[in-house]
């Protein structure tokens, strides 16, 4: 019997059995279904390789639909450190306006004064740590690569968007910043920084955490109305119970739904079709999941262009707001810096992403079974302010292919195909049939007040149905971030796991 049962052990995961570890009273048990690598020297290299995400290796094999018709792979981190230890790097915030629009929804402790010293926290920005707004010493290291590390097509785009009026943005991460400059990123080298090396790796030796790895949670365990641990089936087929007074959800925003859903919390006419018994009926769950919409302009580059898969895959940004947009920074463009495959044509792409999303989609299940995995629905772009605002974001991201360094490089522009023209009509059934996920699946199981009846957590985290049942991770989110999501994940983790650390009563603890 533990005290705090983890179910997660991700960015928000990671980061809340690190702050909960350091009340010496309070024993932790973190569970992981994927591996766990304790030391540097045993990491794969697909794990410690930032200069791309990977794919295939650590992943749960899930599909999306991100408009109808379409079913496509969604690669989410399977192993310690979640998709902290397989994604981009980016280590972007989102700005003030995000976190106050989340307490305006009745979440008052998630103001941007409130949130920002849990950012600060978790950062050692080696660029801008003396500024009030930084941290210096945390776990998280974040750097931007300087003019003299950045690759050519890189480069370029900064050139293009000096041509096209955006102003330079040094620090993406300033509060009121916005424009073109270089990505912050969780990187050193080569080196991804997750949160299972940044977290993990320096509290492994606390006589109260145990990790294991491995072990599938198939569903939460209850007395009555009250969440008592749960059930786990590990990589040799062993079904394990582990109990605990508080039992913390980080699964993610596909996950941790999921979970729920199995477990019989969840809108009760769904859960019947399936055979699930209904513990309580919460119609919120799996509803709401929002993303960062986007899809990408690729061009073939001109002879002697050098495009090396091995380079960076990302370090530059423009962060801009649509043309009569009241969302402020809910636009971004970032250059790739190669596309295709080895086989292809020397290509890269430039990406065009839609930072807020007025649309929702959702998470059902499939089948009561554990290894069957869940139906994925984004509906990206049926909302027309979001695919209006996608579609100015396009042509803005074709004015870089004739503009400036970046143009010099370009051979032609393979999609979308000229021949088809640009108008907003074909820009917009573009968007509508080709728009993909920008991997950031939040508010699946949102925080608000119970007057929501569609709010599943309070703004602690604390289930409104069943007692001992804390969600940390971005399924929480009202709606997501202007900005990748991976710190602002890391963020809720320092929030929650410091209230479970200074005031474990409200936990029931």
């Amino acid at each position: 019997m533990h005290d705090l049962l983890i179910i997660g052990a991700g960015s928000s995961g990671s980061a809340i059995a690190a702050r909960a570890t350091e009340n010496p009273n309070l024993s932790v048990l973190l569970l992981e279904a994927g591996p766990d690598y304790p030391m540097l020297s045993e990491t794969p290299a697909d794990i410690i390789n930032s200069h791309n995400n990977s794919y295939t290796d650590h992943d749960w094999g899930l599909k999306y639909s991100p408009t109808q018709g379409r079913s496509v792979p969604f690669p989410r981190g399977r192993v310690t450190g979640g998709s902290s230890s397989v994604n981009t790097t980016i280590a972007l915030r989102g700005i003030p306006e995000d976190y106050n629009g989340w307490a305006d929804l009745g979440n008052s402790a998630w103001r941007w004064e409130n949130v920002l010293p849990a950012f600060n926290r978790l950062e050692r920005d080696l660029d801008f740590g003396h500024l009030s707004y930084h941290g210096d010493a945390g776990p998280i290291s974040i750097r931007r690569y300087p003019r003299e590390e950045r690759v050519p097509q890189q480069e370029a785009f900064l050139d293009a968007a000096e041509q096209l009026g955006y102003p330079l943005c040094e620090d993406q991460n300033d509060p009121q910043g916005w424009g073109a400059g270089p990505q912050p990123m969780n990187k050193i080298g080569r080196l991804r920084i997750s949160s299972a090396g940044a977290y993990l790796a320096p509290i492994r030796l606390r006589p109260n955490l145990k990790i294991h790895s491995e072990s599938t949670v198939t569903r939460l365990l209850f007395e009555k109305k009250k969440c008592i641990g749960a059930e786990v089936i590990t990589n040799t087929g062993e079904t394990k119970r582990y109990e605990a007074q508080t039992t913390v959800l980080c699964a993610g925003a596909i996950m941790s739904p999921a979970i729920m859903l199995r477990s019989g919390i969840g809108p009760k006419e769904e859960l019947e079709a399936l055979g699930i018994t209904t513990v309580v009926d919460v119609p919120g769950v799996g509803k709401n999941l929002c993303d960062h919409p986007a899809l990408a302009v690729v061009a073939h580059v001109k002879p002697g262009v050098q495009i090396n898969r091995d380079d960076p895959i990302i370090q530059t940004i423009l962060r801009y707001t649509a043309e009569g947009s009241d969302k402020r920074n809910d636009l971004q463009i970032e250059q790739i810096s190669f596309a295709g495959t080895e086989k292809s044509p020397p290509a890269f792409s430039i990406a065009a992403v839609l930072e807020y999303q007025y649309g929702r989609g959702e998470l059902t299940l499939q089948s009561a079974d554990p290894k069957v995995q869940p139906n994925i629905h984004n509906r990206f772009c049926e909302d027309e302010r979001d695919c209006s605002r996608l579609v100015q974001c396009m042509k803005d991201t074709l004015r870089f292919t004739e503009s400036g360094a970046i143009a010099d490089m370009i051979e032609s522009v393979v999609f979308p195909d000229p021949a088809r023209g640009a108008d907003d009509e074909t820009l917009a059934t573009l968007c509508k049939r080709f728009s993909g996920s920008g991997y950031h699946p939040c508010g699946t199981l949102k925080m608000g007040p119970n007057t929501d009846p569609f709010s599943v957590v309070d703004q602690h985290g604390c289930c409104h149905s069943i007692d001992q049942l804390v969600v940390a991770d971005a399924s929480i989110m009202p709606y997501v971030p202007s900005a990748n999501t991976n710190l602002s994940c890391i963020m809720i983790g320092e929030m929650i796991g410091e209230w479970i650390r200074t005031n474990p009563g409200r936990y029931g603890l």
